[in-house]
């Protein structure tokens, strides 16, 4: 895995993830009036792990509902570089593969796509209650189904191993918060929201 592309990546996670923290941090006083009328309360903990939240799922949606010449442009932009200097078209019509395990082969893209989907399936059941396997899955399918199809109007690929890869990584992120639920009893559902009255 190419140290260069990982940090290209990351630093480009982060021109998503800025402005969500902004809009997170505005968004703030009327969440907590809205729960404060529904009796409910949310600890500062909870926020802070909503808010990385909302930051990942925003860096995800510039990853990988963006063509791909937007990350390597948006680090030319930090370089001082036009944006699209090249002309590239935002939207075009992307490719569909649907034979498994064409791209299992390369480590980016297998580690890639499991991890990226692994906090789904894991900060989803620990801040909102109710989230079984059945809805993880779901999620899972869900989400990627979506971002596969979105990926078709914007020149990449409908792939099925970003599918199955995706879904596997929510499904894994699910499986750890369940093991910390049983290693630790309680604290799995510390950060949901708690009615005012027990919290006081």
């Amino acid at each position: 895995m190419s140290m260069e592309r990982l940090l290209r990546y990351l630093f480009a996670m982060a021109w998503g993830a800025l402005p969500a923290l902004v809009f997170c941090l505005a968004l703030l006083p009327w969440r907590k009036r809205r729960l404060s009328e529904r009796g409910l309360a949310s600890r500062p903990a909870r926020e802070i792990v909503l808010t990385l939240f909302w930051m990942f799922a925003a860096a995800m949606a510039l990853l990988t509902l963006t063509p791909r010449w937007v990350v390597p442009t948006l680090v030319d932009v930090w370089n001082g570089y036009r944006w699209n200097g090249a002309g590239y078209p935002y939207f075009a019509v992307g490719t569909i593969s649907l034979r498994p395990f064409q791209t299992l082969y390369d480590p980016f893209i297998f580690i890639g796509n499991v991890a990226m989907f692994l906090p789904f399936g894991f900060l989803v059941p620990l801040l909102w209650r109710r989230f079984g396997w059945r809805k993880a899955a779901a999620l899972g399918a869900g989400i990627t189904l979506f971002v596969e199809t979105c990926q078709l109007s914007v020149g990449r690929a409908f792939d099925v191993d970003d599918l199955m890869l995706n879904a596997l990584g929510v499904l894994l992120g699910y499986g750890a918060w369940r093991l910390w639920q049983r290693l630790a009893p309680g604290r799995a559902e510390g950060l949901w929201c708690r009615e005012i009255k027990k919290c006081e």
